[in-house]
């Protein structure tokens, strides 16, 4: 296993996890751009960009990327966030370089007007969906109530109104400028041959014109309060609490994640066995999110609605308990066990690879094999534990209740 790295004139950077006894390969373009890096006027752009990529460039129409796509026997696909953009592909090595030269094609799309009035449709329709499914819409109300006017309460679909608005000469001059290729990793994983990986990169990319798009980077001080939110046509009550957690490159975040799998993962954890085990909530959940600068504890419970306030009441009580007595020994060993076996099912395929290793990259320009983190994890005392519940206190939250019910009590 061999970690090389390359960084072409313009900016954009290569680089590969090589793994000679590998089956498969798996490339990714990680552009550094989400919903964090738009304005309130185009809220929304990101996730609507990466739709329109794949409607044709100069030189392929959109059957033309998916055909090829297929032709390679790609499993292929694209997300946006609040912080990234990535393209990706898992294929076998001998397709990773008309791969790359695909993606690196795709990558700088015609952006035709047409193509922009027919995809925002689907994009209009896209979040009306959101709006209509569980939990209708919470997730990105509780976020806009709890980062305030940090860039992190952004919604990655955007709103009716501003994916509504926006121009076609808007999102070019976003992809202009967000786009640009020191703002952009190749990363990739498995079977690769990094000197064609880089010539191929030089040879599709090398052209790109670099612009200007840093990002202001700024640590969110969350909100507390409480707010319920009558939807008649829901038949569960849902509940998501938002409260500061470890950032990306914080030391403590490893202590955040074990803590969250002692506390809220979904089997064998102190919510599971308060209020899923019993019966008494269909899904109760602690898990950890880390932004740039910024990190969150999110808490998700769904239930029948005469079970909420006594939920919400028995979560409060259950974060109260540890951050006064904190885990116990036998909590830490299982939760170690438990992110220890993630670590490793999630790393046996190199597409497992590729997102970790693209995102160490990107978020904290570092390159750790499995092993480095089996051990950071092993590493992780009760102390640690004491210490990132000091600093981040789970019962210091914003909490968004959203269902049948038009009234409930904050637990106290």
């Amino acid at each position: 296993m061999r970690f090389l790295n390359h960084t072409l004139p313009n900016g954009l950077e290569v680089i590969a996890e090589c793994n000679d006894e590998a089956n498969t390969s798996a490339v990714g373009f990680f552009v550094k751009t989400g919903a964090r890096d738009e304005t309130d006027e185009v809220s929304g752009v990101s996730h609507f960009l990466e739709h329109m990529v794949f409607k044709g460039t100069p030189s392929r129409s959109a059957e033309d990327v998916n055909r090829e796509f297929d032709e390679f026997g790609a499993h292929y696909n694209a997300y946006t966030s609040e912080e990234q953009t990535v393209y990706y592909a898992a294929v076998l090595p001998e397709y990773v370089r008309p791969t790359v030269e695909l993606w690196a094609d795709v990558l700088r799309p015609s952006l035709r007007t047409e193509d922009f009035t027919t995809e925002k449709q689907v994009i209009l329709e896209e979040i009306k969906m959101y709006e209509d499914q569980p939990p209708f819409g919470g997730d990105d109300r509780i976020r806009a109530t709890h980062f305030g006017k940090h860039p992190l309460g952004r919604s990655v679909l955007g709103t009716i109104d501003t994916v509504g608005a926006l121009d076609v000469e808007q999102m070019r001059a976003y992809f202009q400028q967000r786009y640009s290729p020191d703002n952009i990793v190749l990363a990739a994983a498995g079977k690769i041959d990094f000197e064609d990986l880089v010539k191929t990169a030089e040879r599709a990319c090398g052209a790109w014109q670099r612009t200007d798009a840093g990002r202001v980077v700024e640590r969110a001080v969350g909100q507390t309060g409480f707010e319920c939110v009558h939807k008649e046509a829901a038949t569960q009550e849902y509940v998501i609490q938002l409260a500061d957690a470890p950032a990306v490159a914080d030391d403590d975040r490893v202590a955040a994640k074990i803590l969250t799998t002692i506390v809220g993962d979904d089997s064998g954890s102190r919510l599971y066995w308060e209020l899923v085990d019993p019966g008494i909530a269909e899904h109760a959940s602690l898990s950890h999110h880390e932004y740039f600068g910024s990190g969150v504890y999110i808490t998700y419970l769904a239930q029948d609605p005469e079970y909420a306030e006594k939920n919400l009441q028995a979560v409060l009580a259950i974060y109260r308990e540890v951050e006064k007595h904190g885990v116990t020994a036998q909590e830490l060993s299982l939760a170690k066990n438990k992110l220890a076996s993630r670590i490793v099912l999630g790393s046996e395929k190199p597409r497992g690879r590729l997102f970790v290793v693209g995102a160490n990259w990107t978020y904290r320009r570092e390159y750790r094999t499995v092993k480095d983190d089996l051990a950071l994890v092993d590493s992780i005392q009760l102390d640690d534990i004491t210490q990132v519940l000091k600093r981040y206190p789970l019962s210091k939250s914003t909490t968004l209740a959203i269902g049948p019910l038009k009234k409930l009590k904050a637990p106290k």
